[in-house]
């Protein structure tokens, strides 16, 4: 298949998500109360942020296609590569510690070391940055969360955040 047509077909896959998401799915099945006083704590606020992201990405795919070339490259091989089976079995497990480690030492934790594993896992080319915002983005996230909004967010039984 061309790269043109995968970068079409992923992109109306990712319109139509969106469009599902924002006419079926969030009105359905995430309830909001109508009296939240700031918008970015509604429940409903991030789903639906979600879903115009995810049509933005589908409809800048869906232009992109239109400037790639129709033909396939020559020099392409079709088939999967076999280390390919191994990362997607790999990260099934990293999901499957996940579970088990989120109760024990917290999300914070958690997301740190299982977002540095996997980003060593697909073998980014930027190995530092990665390591920062491994421990950073979770971080903020906890700040932002736990003192601004005020939602309590799940500790671990080891060590226990400010």
């Amino acid at each position: 298949m061309s790269p043109k047509a995968i970068q079409f077909r992923l992109g109306l896959g990712a319109c139509c998500v969106a469009l599902l998401l924002a006419l079926v799915g969030i009105p359905g099945w995430v309830s909001s109360p109508s009296n939240v006083s700031n918008i970015v704590l509604s429940p409903t606020f991030w789903p639906y942020t979600l879903a115009l992201m995810t049509g933005f990405v589908g409809i800048g795919l869906l232009l992109a296609s239109r400037h790639e070339s129709p033909d396939p490259d020559p020099t392409h091989i079709e088939g999967t590569d076999p280390k390919a089976w191994l990362r997607l079995a790999a990260l099934a497990v990293i999901m499957m510690l996940t579970m088990f480690a989120l109760p024990r030492l917290g999300m914070v934790w958690t997301a740190m070391i299982v977002f540095a594993v996997t980003a060593f896992l697909f073998r980014t080319r930027h190995p530092i940055t990665a390591l920062v915002c491994a421990v950073l983005v979770p971080l903020a996230l906890y700040a932002f969360f736990a003192h601004v909004a005020g939602v309590a967010i799940p500790q671990g039984n080891f060590v226990r955040l400010p």
